[in-house]
C-alpha cells in the first residue's frame, strides 16, 4: 500500500552488461560508474507518432521503438555498474522482451540465462522461461503445427519442475493467465498510457516505452496460448495438489484475558478501521464527546473517540474509513471481485473465480478503467479493517487506535506538488504526536512509497519539467516526505514502529522505499511468507528483520465479514500481534528489548542462499516469561 504523496505501486524494470573500450590496438576496460540507488540511473524518453494501442498492428513504429530503446539501454549498460540483483534481473528482462520482439532467440536464450543465474529465489529461478522456452522450441519442432508443439514442449517443461518448490508460482501464473486478455491491455494503456502521451506530444519515459514493448510481447506471442497454459498448469496443479501444512497455528501465543496482563494501545495507521468490528478492544477517549462535531479536549481532532483520520489531501477529517459511497449496496458485488481476484490468483476454484473469470474473458476495453478502480477503491476502504483484525488476533488487552490516512485508488494518480508534500509532512508529525500523547507502544504501517512512484505520477499529470527537471522536482518531493516521517519516527523511540517490506520483490534500500528502508532502534521491516513458512515470490527483501505469514489471512472486512488476503501488508499486523502481546506482558520493555526477543525467538529457514527468520509468537512470549 501506498501513501497518498508516494502513489503508485506498480514497480519498474531496467539492464545490465559488460563492457570494454578499446585505446589504439590495446583493449582497456573501462572504470563504470557504481550505481547503488535506482534513482542514479539516467533518464531517458521516446517519442511515437501514433496512438499507443496501435504498436499492436503496427509493426514499424513499434520496431522503431524497440531499437531506441535498445539503443539506451545497452549504451547504458556499458557505463553503470549496477549493484542492485533485482534491478540486473529487469534489464535482462527487457532485454529479452527486445530479443523476442526482434525474432533473436539465441540472444533471449543468453539473456534468460543472464536472469536465472542472478535470481535469488530459487522458486522462481526455476520457473523462468517456461513460456518462451516452450515457444523457441514449439518452432523448431517439425510435428504438427504450432499448437500442438507448443503444448507438447510446455507440458514437458512444466512436468519436470519440483511441486514442493514452485506450487505458489505455478498457482499465480495461471491466475494471472486468466485474467490477461488483449482488451484488459488495451483498456490500461487506453485510460493510463495515453492520456500521458496526448499530454505530451506523443513523448514518454524508458518505464512507458519498456511496459509498451511488454505489452506487445504478450499480444503476439502470450496471449494466443494462453488457454493451453492455463489448461496444462491446471493439469500439473490438479496432479500434484497438496495441502501445504500450516505451521502458524501451533505458533500461536494466544493470551487468556484470566492472566495478569496490562491494557496495550496499539495504532493500526492505515485507511481506517471500522470499530463496529473490534467494539471489545478498541482505544477511547474519554475525554471527547462521540459526535458531536467539537473538538472537547481541545487537542486539535474533533471527535476523535477511537483515533483520527486524514484526507487524501493531508487534512483532518472525522470520518475514520474510507469513503466509499453506499457501501451497503455496493459491498456484495465488491466484495465477490475482490473475492474472486484473490482465489483466481491462489488457484482456488470459487463461485466468485469462476464468475470473474467470465467477466474478464467478456469485459471490453472501456469497462477496464471502472474495474481496476473499483477493485483499488474497495481494496483501500477494507486494508485498515483486515489489518487491524491481525493485529488485535487474541489479545484481550489490546486497545485499538486507529489513524486513518488516505490512499489513491485511480488509474491517473494525483499530481504530487510541494504543497501536498508539506501536508503530508505536517500530517505524519502530529500523528506520531498524537500516538505519544495517547501512549501508544506499537504501530501498525502496512503502506509505503518511493521515489519513482513520485516520478511516475508527475510525467502520468505531464508535470515537473524536462525528464532531468522531474528527476530533481520528485527527489525534492521524496525528501520532504522522508525526511519528516523519518524525523517523527526517530523522535518517538518509546514506540516500536512496525512496516510492511512491500510486494514489488525488489530491495527496498536500492529502490528507496519507505518507510521501510528506514534504519531505526524502533522500526521494523517485515517479509512475507506462505503458510508453511516459504517465502512468498511477491515480497521484497532487502532491510527485512523478519518473516510472518502474509498468505490468504483470514481477518475481518468493514460491515464484519470476513476475507482472506495475501501481502506484506498482513504479514506486517502478525508481528505487531506479537509485539502487543509483549508489551501486555510486560509494559516495561522497551521497543529495542521487543525486537529482540522477536529475533531470538524466530527459526531460521532457508530461501535458496538467503537465511529467513520466521517469527515464533509461542517461542518469544515463552521467552519472556522464563525471564520474568
Amino acid at each position: 500500500m501506498f501513501k497518498p504523496q508516494l502513489r503508485s505501486i506498480i514497480g519498474v524494470s531496467m539492464l545490465f552488461l559488460l563492457i570494454t573500450l578499446t585505446s589504439g590496438i590495446q583493449a582497456v576496460q573501462a572504470e563504470k560508474i557504481k550505481i547503488e540507488k535506482l534513482d542514479d540511473l539516467p533518464r531517458h524518453t521516446y517519442k511515437i507518432d501514433v496512438k499507443a494501442v496501435d504498436l499492436f498492428e503496427n509493426d514499424a513504429a513499434l520496431m522503431k521503438l524497440v531499437s531506441e530503446v535498445k539503443a539506451d539501454l545497452l549504451s547504458d549498460l556499458e557505463t553503470y555498474d549496477i549493484q542492485d540483483k533485482t534491478t540486473l534481473k529487469g534489464f535482462y528482462s527487457n532485454l529479452s522482451t527486445i530479443a523476442l520482439l526482434e525474432k533473436d532467440y539465441y540472444d533471449y536464450l543468453l539473456y534468460l540465462i543472464k536472469r536465472k543465474e542472478i535470481e535469488e529465489k530459487e522458486s522462481l529461478r526455476l520457473i523462468s522461461g517456461l513460456f518462451t522456452r516452450a515457444y523457441i522450441k514449439a518452432l523448431n519442432s517439425k510435428t504438427g503445427g504450432l499448437e500442438d508443439a507448443f503444448r507438447r514442449e510446455y507440458t514437458k517443461l512444466v512436468v519436470d519442475l519440483p511441486f514442493e518448490l514452485v506450487e505458489d508460482e505455478l498457482e499465480s501464473t495461471k491466475g494471472q493467465t486468466e485474467i490477461f486478455t488483449k482488451n484488459l491491455l488495451i483498456g490500461i494503456i487506453n485510460e493510463r498510457t495515453q492520456p500521458v502521451l496526448d499530454q505530451s506530444d506523443g513523448e514518454m519515459s524508458k518505464d512507458i516505452a519498456t511496459s509498451l514493448l511488454g505489452f506487445n510481447y504478450s499480444v503476439r506471442y502470450f496471449i494466443p496460448l494462453k488457454d493451453i497454459i492455463g489448461e496444462i498448469l491446471k493439469e500439473y496443479l490438479d496432479a500434484h495438489k497438496v495441502i501445504k501444512e500450516d505451521i502458524w497455528e501451533a505458533r500461536e501465543a494466544a493470551l487468556d484475558k484470566k492472566m495478569k496482563g496490562h491494557p496495550v494501545v496499539a495504532a493500526i495507521w492505515d485507511s481506517g478501521v471500522d470499530t463496529d468490528c473490534y467494539k471489545d478492544q478498541l482505544f477511547t477517549n474519554k475525554k471527547e464527546k462521540p459526535g458531536n462535531g467539537k473538538d472537547d479536549d481541545k487537542n486539535g481532532f474533533i471527535d476523535d473517540v477511537h483515533g483520527i483520520a486524514y484526507t487524501l489531501h493531508g487534512d483532518k477529517t472525522t470520518e475514520m474509513l474510507y469513503p466509499i459511497g453506499d457501501i451497503d449496496e455496493d459491498r456484495p458485488r465488491l466484495q465477490k471481485l475482490m473475492k474472486g481476484l484473490t482465489d483466481l490468483t491462489s488457484n482456488i476454484d470459487s463461485e466468485e473465480s469462476s464468475e470473474i473469470k467470465k467477466y474478464l474473458t467478456s469485459m471490453n476495453p472501456q469497462e477496464v478503467k471502472p474495474f481496476i478502480e473499483d477493485i483499488g477503491k474497495y481494496g483501500n476502504f477494507c486494508h485498515g479493517t483486515h489489518v487491524a483484525g491481525i493485529a488485535a488476533r487474541g489479545n484481550p488487552f489490546i486497545e485499538i487506535l486507529a489513524a486513518r490516512l488516505t490512499f489513491g485508488h485511480t488509474m491517473i494518480p494525483e499530481e504530487p506538488t510541494v504543497e501536498l508534500a508539506e501536508k503530508d509532512a505536517l500530517m505524519y508529525q502530529q500523528v506520531v504526536d498524537y500516538f505519544k500523547d495517547n501512549d501508544v507502544r506499537v504501530v501498525n504501517m502496512s503502506w509505503g512509497g518511493s521515489l519513482a512512484s513520485i516520478e511516475s505520477a508527475l510525467e502520468a499529470n505531464n508535470a515537473g519539467g524536462t525528464p532531468e527537471e522531474r528527476k530533481a522536482f520528485a527527489r525534492k518531493l521524496f525528501e520532504i516526505d522522508k525526511e519528516a516521517l523519518y524525523k517523527a519516527i526517530n523522535e518517538a523511540p518509546e514506540i516500536l514502529f512496525v512496516t510492511s517490506a512491500g510486494n514489488a520483490n525488489n530491495d527496498v534500500t536500492f529502490e528507496e522505499f519507505l518507510p521501510s528502508s528506514f534504519d531505526l532502534p524502533n522500526i521494523m521491516s517485515i517479509g512475507a511468507v506462505d503458510q508453511a513458512g516459504d517465502e512468498t515470490s511477491f515480497t521484497s527483501f532487502g532491510k527485512v528483520d523478519v518473516y510472518a505469514n502474509g498468505f490468504e489471512v483470514w481477518s475481518c472486512v468493514p460491515g464484519g465479514d470476513k476475507l482472506k488476503l495475501s501481502g506484506t501488508s498482513q504479514a506486517s499486523p502478525n508481528v505487531t500481534n506479537l509485539a502487543a502481546k509483549l508489551f501486555a506482558i510486560d509494559p516495561d520493555l522497551t521497543p529495542v528489548e521487543v525486537r529482540e526477543l522477536i529475533a531470538k525467538g524466530c527459526d531460521e529457514k532457508m530461501a535458496g542462499n538467503r537465511p529467513v527468520k520466521l517469527i515464533n509468537p509461542k517461542n518469544t512470549v515463552e521467552l519472556l516469561m522464563q525471564h520474568k
